[in-house]
């Protein structure tokens, strides 16, 4: 008697994909799982340290997808030229208008029209710094795409064209936007259900109570001197509670004045306070 093979609960789903895949090595998805579609001169550069850890093991069991898009692919002529210089003189090579647009082209093919759906990200030091509300909210997403300048950057009209939004890591420029795209995914999928496992782990860390994170202490008691607090070890769930609330305010003011008022705006408090622990 032939074995009745087990029915598909949906659970699953295949897209396209420019490129072959190896069926038999290809993970499977969970369906309508958080994608990320990064376009790159770099195609080899992922998933990269995304393929390490809790993202790589939740990107093996299809939690989320990535694919990552060749810009060169795109480009112009015998040689694939994706650049060309800057008009009005100047250093430097500058990313194509119609080059990186048929990129985009591509990378939109099955996604959703809503930007709140969807957003399409640019990483650029002139960019709205990325934070962990930002990354709460691209978490909340189906998805999004990501595009990785290089040279002086990319075509102005492009950004207005595709209304694409500029991002930034921070005041500091990178050579291009791979290493800032791997940042940006690792803080947004590791805020993904189930991809840490432990979701309570993720509401007690930095900036997800508008605090920096109060220290943390572990096996042995006592090491070159220095002893775990004893509050710590007192049982007293409140107490701890209480010191560790006290010791994120206070690591906050000192380190993060700025963190500190906002944290102060919010909850109605004086940020020249001086409160004891």
């Amino acid at each position: 008697m032939t074995e009745t093979p087990p029915k598909s609960h949906g659970r699953l789903t295949i897209s396209p994909s420019m490129k072959p895949r190896d069926l038999m090595a290809e993970p499977p998805r969970v369906k309508n799982a958080w994608r990320a579609k990064i376009i790159t001169l770099f195609p080899e550069a992922f998933p990269g340290v995304l393929d390490m850890s809790l993202t790589g093991k939740a990107l093996d069991h299809g939690l989320w997808a990535l694919e990552a898009i060749d810009l060169r692919t795109f480009g112009e002529g015998r040689h694939r030229n994706v650049d060309d210089t800057p008009a009005g003189g100047g250093a430097g090579m500058v990313l194509r208008a119609d080059v990186v647009a048929r990129a985009m082209d591509h990378a939109r093919q099955g996604t959703p029209v809503d930007r709140a759906r969807w957003p399409v990200i640019y990483l650029s030091p002139r960019g709205k710094k990325f934070d962990q509300e930002m990354a709460r909210r691209f978490a909340q997403c189906d998805g999004l795409t990501l595009l990785c300048g290089r040279f002086e950057g990319v075509d102005e009209r492009l950004l207005e064209e595709y209304a694409v939004e500029e991002v930034s890591l921070g005041d500091f420029v990178l050579t291009g936007g791979e290493i800032a795209a791997q940042a940006l995914i690792d803080a947004t999928v590791r805020l993904i259900p189930r991809v840490l496992g432990n979701q309570a782990s993720t509401e007690e860390e930095s900036f997800s109570a508008g605090l920096l994170e109060f220290p943390q202490y572990t096996k042995p008691a006592v090491w070159m001197g220095r002893a775990i607090p004893d509050v710590l070890l007192s049982g007293n769930h409140a107490n701890v509670a209480r010191w560790r609330t006290g010791m994120a305010e206070r690591l906050t003011k000192e380190r993060r004045p700025d963190l500190w008022r906002a944290y102060c705006a919010a909850h109605g408090r004086d940020p020249d306070e001086d409160r004891e622990l």
